[in-house]
């Protein structure tokens, strides 16, 4: 048989897809979605990929941005597409690509090396097994075009998948990285800086991988390293930099005998004339202390250190953030303006798993770094360094004139970045500080007045503690009106700094804020009335804390009048598809929860409309066309959490909202929906729906049962472990309810429990807790379907029972403990030091029935052993665990 003829582009195919990319790369302002539609009907052909890739290597007379779209359009569409094309065209992209690692023009190069590395990426270097022979060739050519070419593709591919070449590859005597690093390593040598930089940068890529090649090539990696340390180009430096960092934090052993040099010249890059540079060295601080190094070695260089940080921490001329302190308040924000925000799904147990940082999004640059690198000092070296540090700071603090603001500010961000490590050296002189501050918050430059906002709010603690005295009480009034003021600033920045300072202040004040309630909410509803949509976010914030902060307080008409009417007009403003409902529905769950039976007259409504969204969601994420709106399930999750704002806050008022609702058949659909966060929140609203109005949920109790179990298997653990833990808490809240109606469920339930006590060192603490909660829960409603097994779970139950704080569910739990041990007593015979450990961990018991009833447990087994066996159980016992015990006489 013939082989097939190669193949070839239609001429009509070529000169249309090339005018299509003409179009589509053009600054004309023709419609590109109509260009975007027919390149995706070209994209249907089965030899589409073999047109882009042809105009990307041979398309000569075309110009050159023509030809990159085709690549970069080449490289989309493979992720998509490339397992399904005909081999002899998977074949004919590879050829087209390899003769053009050494192609003229550098775009084209680089462009190259990345449609390589994703084709890697797809099938691997077996796949394409002339990959590696082209790169080393390349590699090895001396032709500078070849070289770069051959170094863009091999470092995109380490960026991307570096374990590929830490792999046997059948056919090949040793791994390819073994093959690559020397000459990596002799590509630190070049007089090409854009080949040392690429060098460096894929050896880096390997640092946390530590393939063995590079393990016992360490030495030679550090020489090439200290050799680059001073390179021309910034962009070595910055790489030599970066590969310091990561070696501190990872193999921080290799660096232990350089440690003076590394360290001298981390100081010296610290203050490298290439802010980027300096960037990467200041990140070296911090990497030492996490990889928790010996504070002894640095000791010595903080007075040179601490000098270089706090003048980093001066706003370089070209910060973004000084454009923006000038841009006025009354402007609307535009889109790009806003931040991403994600709102995180409701989590019942001791603390939350996900740790939200709300400043990812923003820039990071040599300022912040150099401020978190004095805040880690400060936590390590404590007041050690305010001999060093407060002489500056006071110097620059005192300068005068327009000129020095920067200084300035700069002084009062070190303040606020050593105001918890130095606090004890601090605090004598607080007062003077704070009073300090309070002056700077009405300062003519808007990022003074918004970085002291910041600073008090690092004091806040201090400022409430000291309220009880006349002056401490004057101090807090003037930091609290001082704060208000800034929240109606004119400015934006200062506006965001004022309400987030407010917002800590909020949260350690508490109830002491009750008085001053009218004050406040007449400033939080009038910034209501002034911010645009970003700020609008961090004050909904700001009164959701006020809530939480004084909650049941809060429930006055004089307040509520105030509050109430502006929010209400702007939930009836927002349609039920517009994203700025998030922040507002957080706000509504804290208002509820505080408020309690008094947000009743706001109720109906904003349950309506909640259930509204999810039905509408549930619609859209089947057919959008008839729901009329695109699927987001953050309008599911931020409806539900508000749902369990309602349960909360309203409490058995619910009831009549639940009854005549759908509301039990949409949590069911979202108690088995695919998104692990609208389960999360599901089950959290289940278990408080449970505790409220059980009643309604009885009709499908056999499928929330079987919902919530099926999270605590061992791979949706893993999967999800917020979700489990949340479905592990809601069983334990319903058997409290439904009592006996739940034993058919039990055995089930128990199967899946079990495991995650008996491996609870790998797990979650609040899902362990939770386990052990509803386990006990269980045990108290079911007792004598679970003490014929009780031996085989005790020991892990009451080990996970005394690391549980004092609380309701506690109580409920010992319960259960009690009640199984009454039914089976021999059953807890063998576990019974571990049962004295759990009853010890109580602080107090308040409920006087389950003292009496652990009492009597205990006196109970002190008969049935008999004194020696008793006498024997106690002197096994820690002395704590036994003092513990004297409380019950026994």
């Amino acid at each position: 048989m013939a082989a097939s003829a190669p193949w070839n582009p239609q001429e009509e195919g070529f000169k249309e897809i090339c005018g299509l990319l003409e179009k589509q790369i053009s600054h004309s302002s023709i419609d590109k979605s109509h260009i975007w539609q027919q390149l995706q009907h070209y994209s249907q052909l089965p030899d589409f990929n073999n047109y882009l890739v042809f105009i990307l290597a041979r398309a000569e007379g075309k110009q050159v941005e023509v030809r990159q779209a085709a690549g970069l359009y080449l490289k989309n569409n493979l992720r998509t597409t490339y397992k399904s094309m005909l081999p002899v065209y998977q074949q004919y992209v590879k050829s087209e690509l390899l003769p053009c690692l050494g192609a003229a023009d550098r775009n084209i190069r680089s462009t190259v090396g990345t449609v390589i590395s994703v084709v890697v990426q797809l099938e691997g270097v077996l796949g394409w097994p002339e990959l590696l022979q082209a790169l080393l060739n390349c590699l090895d050519s001396n032709d500078l075009n070849h070289m770069e070419g051959a170094m863009d593709a091999l470092s995109k591919i380490c960026e991307d998948i570096p374990q590929v070449l830490d792999s046997d590859i059948p056919g090949l005597a040793e791994r390819p990285i073994n093959i690559f690093l020397p000459r990596l390593f002799r590509f630190f040598q070049s007089p090409h800086a854009s080949l040392r930089k690429l060098s460096v940068g894929s050896v880096n890529q390997y640092i946390m991988l530590m393939p063995s090649a590079l393990y016992v090539s360490m030495d030679q990696f550090l020489q090439g390293l200290f050799i680059l340390a001073n390179d021309p180009a910034s962009e070595v430096r910055k790489l030599v930099c970066a590969a310091f960092v990561q070696l501190i934090e990872v193999h921080p052993s290799f660096l232990e005998p350089h440690l003076r040099n590394v360290i001298e010249y981390m100081l010296q890059v610290n203050k490298d004339t290439d802010d980027e540079v300096a960037l990467e060295a200041c990140e070296f601080w911090s990497a030492y202390f996490d990889a928790q190094l010996p504070p002894e070695n640095l000791r010595e260089f903080l007075p040179r250190l601490i000098p270089v940080l706090l003048s980093n921490m001066v706003y370089a001329d070209d910060d973004e953030s000084l454009v923006e302190a000038e841009e006025d308040g009354s402007l609307p924000d535009r889109d790009q303006d806003l931040k991403p925000r994600f709102h995180v799904s409701r989590f019942h147990g001791s603390e939350d798993i996900e740790d939200d940082d709300d400043d990812v999004v923003n820039t990071w640059n040599l300022r912040k770094c150099s401020a978190a690198a004095l805040d880690t000092l400060s936590n390590v070296y404590g007041d050690e360094i305010l001999p060093t540090l407060m002489p500056i700071v006071q110097t620059r603090l005192s300068t005068s004139g327009d000129n020095a603001w920067k200084e300035r500010e700069a002084a009062v961000l070190a303040l606020g970045a050593i105001g918890e490590g130095c606090i004890n050296g601090l605090y004598p002189y607080l007062p003077e500080i704070v009073a300090f501050l309070i002056p700077l918050l009405d300062d003519k430059f808007p990022l003074i007045r918004s970085i002291s906002c910041w600073t008090i709010s690092r004091f806040s603690k201090f400022i409430v503690q000291s309220i009880g005295d006349q002056k401490g009480y004057k101090q807090f009034d003037d930091v609290l009106t001082g704060l208000l003021r800034r929240i109606l600033d004119n400015n934006k920045r200062v506006q965001e700094a004022a309400c987030s300072a407010f917002a800590t202040l909020e949260e350690e004040a508490a109830e002491e804020l009750a008085p001053h309630l009218e004050i406040i909410l007449k400033h939080l509803m009038t910034a209501f009335g002034k911010y645009q949509r970003r700020n609008l976010r961090i004050l909904y914030d700001a009164i959701g804390t006020l809530a939480e902060a004084v909650e049941r307080k809060m429930n006055k008409p004089v307040y509520l009048d105030i509050l109430m009417p502006p929010l209400i007009e702007k939930w009836q403003q927002l349609s039920d598809a517009d994203k700025d409902l998030f922040p507002l529905f957080e706000c509504f769950t804290s208002i509820a929860h505080a408020l309690g039976t008094g947000f009743s007259p706001f109720a109906e409504p904003v349950f309506r409309r909640c259930l509204n969204i999810i039905q509408t969601q549930q619609v859209a994420k089947v057919d959008p066309v008839k729901a009329a709106v695109q699927y987001d399930k953050e309008f599911i999750v931020c409806s539900l959490d508000l749902l369990s704002g309602l349960a909360e806050g309203l409490g058995i008022g619910i009831e009549s909202l639940v009854s005549q609702s759908s509301l039990k058949d949409l949590l069911l659909h979202c108690c088995v929906d695919d998104a692990p966060d609208i389960r999360q929140s599901a089950f959290a609203l289940l278990g408080d729906l449970a505790r409220v109005c059980s009643i309604y949920l009885r009709p499908h109790l056999p499928q929330f049962i079987e919902a919530a179990t099926k999270q605590l298997e061992t791979s949706k653990i893993k999967e999800a472990i917020s979700v489990a833990n949340n479905a592990c808490w809601a069983i334990g809240e319903i058997a409290v309810k439904v009592r006996q109606e739940i034993s058919p469920f039990v055995m089930t339930v128990i199967s899946c429990l079990l495991p995650i006590l008996q491996h609870a060192e790998g797990l979650h603490k609040s899902l362990v807790e939770n386990s052990a909660i509803t386990l006990g829960r269980l045990s108290w409603v079911c007792p004598e379907l679970l003490s014929p097994h009780m031996e085989h779970f005790m020991q892990s139950w009451c080990k996970a029972l005394s690391m549980i704080r004092d609380d309701i569910e506690k109580e409920d739990a010992f319960r259960g403990l009690c009640a199984m041990v009454r039914t089976n007593p021999s059953g807890a015979l063998s576990s019974f030091p571990y049962m004295c450990k759990a009853i010890a961990s109580w602080h107090e018991i308040r409920s006087e029935d389950l003292h009496i009833e652990v009492g009597q447990i205990l006196q109970g087994y002190k008969q049935m052993l008999g004194n020696g066996a008793w006498d024997q159980c106690m002197s096994a016992l820690e002395p704590t665990v036994k003092g513990a015990l004297s409380k019950y006489q026994v």
